[in-house]
């Protein structure tokens, strides 16, 4: 039987073993909160996270067209975010703190049968066993994220102190803490490959970093900038 999971479209991608904390305040998802909150003792209580591709994913308002009908585009892969953490608030509203569990592959979506979006998915495969290519390539990763972060001033020393001996692990969490795209998250999260992934990381952040280095080489003067012509707006 394919598992179904409740949906929560995002404008971010969410990646295996990192924290979300989210805000909840439509009423649809806070039934989502609901149903999982009421779930036996030991069941899972996770739903699906997937980026938005196009569109603006909210309630509908009067004059909007409802969500399901055209407005939002979803990406095909997605993962799914644990209940950890409950808040109810005064207004009756939640914040809620998860984390990333396992990725899976949207296979047909439902808009009807629960007042928030269903899915049925296909669980996508993670690494087994030690992968010596992928123990290399981490270890290329971890020397390069490390630069990257001194580029963007970032305090690196406590983050890379505690960087991850996994491979796996590790990938997700470069993909999910450097500064990229969603569209680069994305293509990220759908690699099953772990040194794949890892190689594809490289490539990103020696990208990046190439493009900080050229930006702080080619600085700016102030009085340029204010012989610049006003803009219209």
């Amino acid at each position: 039987m394919t598992p179904r999971l409740p949906v929560f479209p995002l404008a971010m991608v969410l990646f295996p073993g990192l924290v979300l904390p989210l805000h909840i305040f439509e009423e649809r998802y806070r039934a989502l909160v609901r149903h999982l909150v009421g779930l036996p003792e030991g069941a899972p209580r996770e739903f699906g996270v997937v980026a938005i591709r196009s569109g603006w994913e909210v309630e509908p308002t009067a004059g909007r067209t409802a969500p399901g009908t055209g407005e939002v585009t979803l990406h095909e892969v997605g993962c799914t975010a644990e209940l950890r953490q409950v808040t109810e608030l005064a207004d009756g509203g939640f914040d809620i703190v998860t984390v990333g569990r396992r990725r899976f592959r949207l296979a047909e979506l439902d808009h009807h049968s629960a007042p928030y979006l269903t899915a049925e998915v296909r669980w996508l495969p993670e690494p087994t066993g030690p992968d010596e290519a992928a123990g290399l390539l981490a270890a290329r990763v971890i020397a390069v994220f490390r630069q990257y972060l001194g580029l963007i001033q970032v305090e690196s020393g406590q983050l890379t102190e505690q960087l991850p001996e996994d491979p796996t692990v590790l990938s997700h969490l470069v993909a999910a803490t450097a500064a990229l795209t969603v569209a680069d998250r994305q293509r990220l999260l759908a690699i099953d490959d772990t040194a794949a992934r890892l190689r594809a990381e490289l490539n990103l952040l020696n990208r990046e970093a190439a493009l900080l280095r050229q930006v702080r080489a080619v600085p700016v003067p102030l009085a340029e900038l204010a012989k610049a012509p006003p803009t219209p707006n």
